[in-house]
């Protein structure tokens, strides 16, 4: 008998048919022969409604209030779907991430899995039920409701494969798998048949949202092998390993993120340290930094450019301004009207010349660059949001055929 773990997201949950339209794959996962847990997300839109709600009441509720709240969509989705699952006739229990043994941290808001002691689960699962774990939370030392942040039910999966030593983890979504580039904007994107953790974890950092990047991180870790596919067509989906790179596929994907603002330092003064007391400054606020961009001196000054997540906007310009006069610097300025575009591929380090293909096809297209940062499998851009559409189309065209127009 295999162990597999079947993650839903909130598309695949969003109603009473799509319900049991999930109950029917885990239930013929399990007449296979299979002990089976599923983790499952809110159902479609709950979580946005509930935040909503919530700004209603308070707009600034305490993080743990908020934990509290938004643990009851992921709830509704396990007991409904153990009410399909045991109508259809099997054996089924679900199990919130406290009773399924998920230990976190005391962040409230995107807490850490600490442990996974899923003892619970495995009683189940020797009684022969099907087991539907809540995804996205766990309990923290003080016996208090913690949720994982934006995706977190796919690292809730992970986290129970690699605890209980999984045959197999499968993340349903509403896509068919990993595309070249976003499906719904581009026409002509690719499904790939196999894609790194390495590759994978990059395109999920960089804007793709078909995984969350904690979840691949931690498959990486534990070495699980991952498979993303649709539960609405059942097709065979993407592979996530330690995947061997075909020759001719020199990049994997397209991936745009808009939830990035840049931010400028001007005038800082051209000597030692200020740098590192900046971003010790960002960092001792948990506020994490990507492009970076520091100008040549002149004039005994130099401006310091970096990237945000949009979210994080407000709070670091908060802890900047009073700062800048401690450094001597002038003022503190910033742009929330710009966007990433990134290619991801293993093939870039060793094949010259793919900086400027890229930058090519931006040019062609008279979108202007603003940041560019490398590493051994990314190059990313910052653009105009207003162009990002646009730039993964002319991108993806310019790597593995015509596009169509946007």
């Amino acid at each position: 008998m295999s162990l597999i773990v079947q993650k839903f997201g909130g598309s695949s949950l969003a109603d009473t048919d799509r319900l049991y339209h999930v109950a029917g794959i885990v239930t013929q996962t399990y007449a296979e022969g299979n002990g089976v847990v599923v983790v499952v997300s809110a159902q479609g839109d709950t979580t946005d409604e509930l935040i909503a709600r919530a700004a209603e009441v308070n707009p600034n509720a305490s993080r743990r209030e908020m934990d509290m709240l938004l643990t009851a969509g992921e709830q509704m989705s396990a007991s409904l779907l153990a009410m399909a699952v045991e109508k259809l006739g099997c054996p089924v229990v679900s199990l919130l991430g406290w009773q399924a043994g998920f230990l976190t941290d005391t962040t409230y808001g995107s807490a850490r899995i600490k442990r996974v002691e899923p003892d619970r689960i495995r009683k189940e699962l020797d009684k022969k039920n099907i087991v539907i774990v809540t995804g996205f939370q766990g309990v923290n030392r003080y016996d208090d409701m913690t949720t994982l942040g934006r995706g977190g039910s796919d690292t809730s999966a992970v986290a129970i494969a690699a605890a209980m030593h999984a045959d197999l983890c499968q993340i349903f979504t509403d896509v068919e798998g990993v595309f070249t580039a976003d499906p719904r904007k581009v026409g002509n994107a690719r499904k790939l048949e196999a894609i790194s953790y390495d590759e994978m974890l990059e395109l999920a950092s960089l804007g793709a949202q078909v995984l969350n990047n904690r979840s691949v991180e931690m498959a990486k870790k534990y070495g699980i092998e991952l498979e993303v596919l649709s539960s609405l067509t059942q097709e065979p989906g993407t592979i996530v390993k330690e995947a061997v790179k075909m020759e001719g596929m020199l990049i994997s994907g397209v991936a745009k993120d808009e939830s990035v603002a840049r931010i400028s330092v001007v005038g800082v003064p051209d000597r030692p340290g200020l740098a590192f007391r900046i971003f010790s400054k960002l960092a001792s606020k948990h506020i994490n930094v990507d492009i970076i961009l520091q100008s040549i001196g002149r004039n005994g000054t130099k401006d310091i450019s970096f990237t945000v997540n949009l979210n994080n906007l407000k709070d670091t310009i908060a802890l900047l301004e009073p700062y800048i006069s401690q450094i001597g610097a002038n003022t503190v300025v910033y742009d929330d009207s710009v966007a990433k575009v990134s290619i991801v591929g293993a093939g870039l380090e060793s094949h010259p010349g793919m900086a400027a293909k890229m930058f090519e096809a931006l040019y062609e297209a008279n979108i202007n660059i603003h940041m560019i940062s490398t590493s051994e499998i990314k190059i990313s851009v910052l653009i105009n949001r207003s162009d990002a559409d646009r730039a993964v189309s002319v991108i993806h065209e310019k790597f593995f055929g015509e596009a169509p127009d946007v």
